[in-house]
């Protein structure tokens, strides 16, 4: 497993994701004055580079470096690093540095008192800026052409003042618009971090509330590529929330479809084109649209392995994360649970472990939880205790409490299991708790624990009973508003079902799965 002590010293963690091409890029950049071949930064750098893992006594008995200077030492290597990054950095790829190339030049200019070779470069820029709807930048660009042309004598025609004046407020007009609609979607997905489904009808009254009060009036039609994709991505997270993914669908293929509408978007806002896959499949499988899940699945890495999408650091994070998670889920679907420890674990450590460091704690969760629940629908009990208590652990308990709370259920149901019942009332007490303190005690959540905590009374042969009347109190509750989302982290209807009709929770979720596939 992973160092989790690498994760504090952002210097290594830089280090970490250079490649070859860029090492060598920083060794000429940082050499290219004789006098820093021996300099101290550089040989902090090449010892750097060989770790494995951050070693601050390694450093200092293997570099001329003193402890008390290293944390400059580091401080600068990092700026050094990241200069030599920006000068590799592929100006056709990134067209916001270009047009801040440009901006840097015309102001050298206008310095100079070459205000129309100033005004020339500031039109190449807008004119990219322009083309890729980069309108922050544009508006600052149409700040500097107003403040040259209301200062200086520059022979532009005279309505040229009324024409910046006019585009100065489209921009300001089009920018409020998409921060208003970024806002918006940036609010919801936090919203959903803290507390994930809407609980009841207070949230739902609240979430509701929020975003018709915060949508701006729009008229589809006259939207930016931009503006329709904040519009967009709020509309999935307020349908994802209300757990109503017809809609959540729907928004979703608009948003994957914008960007295939917009083939050079690909390329520019690669991880927004990601995120609008991952909900796309997310809102499948949480459908059951099996055949449709794998059609955009397949679609989805082949784009991928042809490179349609820009490959970068984080790029290459969210490929990993939606990639894996999409294959596990493909899993459930089947219910081959067993294929997927084979097949799908294996890889995902081996890339996992060296991009542990770059994934937030949100990421880390949910892939855990994943990871547990194919290893219970194998029967792997120990393995699924394993994955559970690691988001148990975790300390962060304003961030996915949902997945906290029902990581907590799943990890009664594997002891139970596994037979690892001997301090079982102390479990049960500590889940209990812990709903209490996220306020989140509802229904569902009391009958299972209520069965868990009235097993130690039953008779052996009443037990087969004691699962039916639960599974016949918990169906009650499959399609209900707010009760309906435990079913969505837990099938805890098929592992009733394995209980009652004694076959593996695998066998269960197969033969529900060969009907379903049947039946269309």
């Amino acid at each position: 497993m992973p160092n989790y002590n690498n994760k504090s010293d952002h210097l290594f963690l830089l280090i970490q994701t250079l490649s070859k091409s860029e090492k060598r890029n920083f060794r000429i950049y940082a050499n290219r004055i004789k006098q820093n071949k021996d300099a101290k930064f550089i040989k902090l750098f090449e010892i750097m580079s060989k770790m494995n893992s951050y070693n601050e006594e390694k450093i200092l008995k293997n570099t001329p470096i003193k402890k008390e200077q290293l944390s400059n030492i580091k401080a600068h290597l990092y700026k050094q690093i990241l200069i030599s990054l920006k000068k590799l950095q592929h100006i056709v790829e990134n067209h916001d540095i270009q047009i801040r190339e440009y901006l840097d030049f015309a102001k050298i200019l206008y310095n100079k008192g070459l205000y129309l070779q100033s005004l020339k470069l500031l039109g190449k820029a807008k004119i990219i800026a322009r083309c890729y709807e980069f309108n922050t930048i544009l508006l600052e660009l149409v700040e500097f052409e107003k403040m040259i042309e209301s200062q200086h004598i520059t022979r532009s025609l005279y309505s040229r003042s009324g024409e910046l004046y006019a585009e100065s407020n489209e921009l300001i007009e089009k920018i409020q618009c998409n921060n208003a609609l970024s806002s918006l979607s940036l609010e919801l997905y936090g919203l959903y971090l803290k507390v994930g489904y809407v609980r009841n009808e207070k949230d739902k009254i609240f979430i509701e509330t929020y975003f018709r009060t915060n949508l701006p009036k729009f008229d589809i039609d006259r939207l930016s590529f931009y503006e329709k994709l904040f519009l967009y991505q709020a509309q999935v997270w307020y349908h994802y929330i209300r757990q109503d993914f017809v809609m959540c669908y729907r928004s979703s293929y608009k948003w994957v479809e914008l960007f295939q509408n917009h083939t050079k978007a690909k390329k520019i806002a690669p991880v927004r084109y990601l995120k609008g896959y991952h909900y796309l499949l997310d809102t499948l499988f949480y459908l059951n649209h099996y055949s449709k899940f794998i059609r955009v699945f397949k679609q989805f890495e082949q784009e991928v392995q042809n490179k349609e999408i820009l490959i970068n650091g984080n790029t290459k994070i969210l490929i990993f994360m939606y990639t894996y998670t999409n294959r596990i889920n493909k899993h459930y679907m089947e219910g081959s649970f067993s294929e997927g420890v084979k097949k799908v674990i294996p890889p995902l450590f081996i890339e996992f472990n060296k991009i542990f460091n770059r994934l937030d704690s949100h990421y880390i969760m949910i892939l855990y939880y994943k990871i547990a629940c194919l290893y219970f629908g194998s029967g792997d009990n120990e393995n699924t205790i394993r994955y559970l208590s690691k988001i148990m652990e975790n300390k962060k308990k304003n961030l996915r409490q949902d997945l906290q709370c029902f990581a907590r259920l799943l990890h009664l149901i594997a002891c139970y299991e596994s037979g690892l019942d001997e301090n079982m009332d102390q479990k049960i007490q500590s889940a209990y708790k812990f709903f209490i303190q996220m306020d989140d005690w509802y229904i569902v959540q009391k009958k299972i624990i209520h069965f868990f905590k009235n097993l130690g009374n039953v008779y052996p042969h009443q037990i087969k009973n004691q699962f039916k009347k639960l599974r016949d109190k918990l169906v009650k509750y499959y399609d209900h508003p707010y009760e309906k989302r435990t079913f969505l982290y837990l099938d805890i209807i098929s592992w009733l079902n394995s209980k009652i009709e004694n076959k593996s929770v695998e066998s269960i979720i197969k033969e529900k799965f060969l009907r379903t596939i049947k039946n269309n």
